[in-house]
């Protein structure tokens, strides 16, 4: 009796999960095997997929110089927008973990820029960052600084879409904020005790045990910025003089542009070696200056 109501909770169980189940087999690992499968082909959608073996792989690795170029914009972007937006992100949390009144509504404002959508934040950005008319520039002419093109320079275009992010920095401000929420009082109380200053405190208590959520927040900021997309999309298809050709907008135009489909899978490969290469290299790297409560204790 008591067999066949634990076979009837399996059973359940499984039923209940079935839908989940199958959500991923169709819609996450079926497309990763036939993304595989047609990065060794020639496919253009029109006709059934033909074998080219590592044809697709090698083009993109010895013959296509739009490769270069996006592979360089992107990482560009990657290790100049991550550390800025964890810096910036930091100060929030820092100056949001004070003991102020209205401390609710300022925690609101600055998080709630993170919640809207990507094409709404390009449309906002496009506005401000308008040479002309643009909020920035007429801030600039204010004060006698005649303030670049922006998006219309390929010298100004890539750091533009990097300020931008800058402003979305909510979710990161939060994961920090929760992080400097954990830290016992004693530990500040003893640093005082030692006579520390505000430095000292902040650079021998605060970082080593936030590091956790620096952990998790580059991780997750540089597996995001490899994959920026939207806002060269909306804000500049990839110009001026390809200075914003990010690798996934590369991506997107020759599998929905120039229908190469076999040749995006095979560019949807090599960005997920880099990403993991990047991220197994930070997780290696992990222990020499993430620090846990528990490890500490022992």
């Amino acid at each position: 009796m008591k067999r066949a109501r634990v076979n009837e909770e399996i059973i359940s169980g499984v039923l209940f999960a079935l839908p989940a189940i199958l959500g991923l087999l169709v819609f996450t690992i079926g497309p990763i095997i036939a993304s595989l499968y047609f990065s060794f082909t020639y496919y253009d959608i029109l006709s059934p997929p033909r074998w080219v073996g590592f044809g697709n792989y090698k083009e993109i690795l010895t013959e296509d110089t739009y490769f270069g170029k996006a592979l360089y914009n992107t990482a560009y972007y990657a290790f100049l927008s991550v550390p800025l937006q964890m810096i910036v992100a930091l100060v929030m949390a820092l100056l949001l973990n004070q003991k102020i009144r209205g401390l609710a509504f300022y925690r609101t404002v600055y998080y709630l820029p993170s919640l809207i959508s990507g094409v709404a934040v390009a449309m906002l950005w496009l506005w401000i960052l308008e040479p002309y008319y643009g909020l920035l520039n007429t801030f600039l002419r204010y004060f006698g600084i005649n303030g670049p093109l922006w998006l219309g320079d390929p010298k100004w275009a890539k750091f533009s879409l990097i300020l931008m992010t800058l402003w979305g920095g909510g979710s990161k401000m939060i994961i920090f904020l929760a992080g400097l929420q954990g830290i016992p009082q004693q530990l500040y109380e003893a640093a005082e005790l030692d006579g520390a200053n505000s430095w000292y405190k902040f650079w021998n208590v605060t970082w080593p045990m936030i590091s956790p959520a620096t952990f998790y927040n580059f991780v997750v900021g540089l597996i995001g910025s490899w994959q920026v997309f939207t806002s060269a999309y909306v804000m500049t298809q990839g110009g001026p003089r390809d200075s914003t050709l990010f690798y996934v907008l590369y991506l997107y135009k020759n599998a929905f542009e120039y229908f190469k489909m076999g040749y995006a899978s095979a560019l949807a490969w090599i960005l997920f070696l880099i990403v993991l290469g990047f991220t197994l290299l930070i997780f290696k790297s992990s222990p020499a200056w993430v620090f846990y409560m528990g490890e500490m204790r022992r």
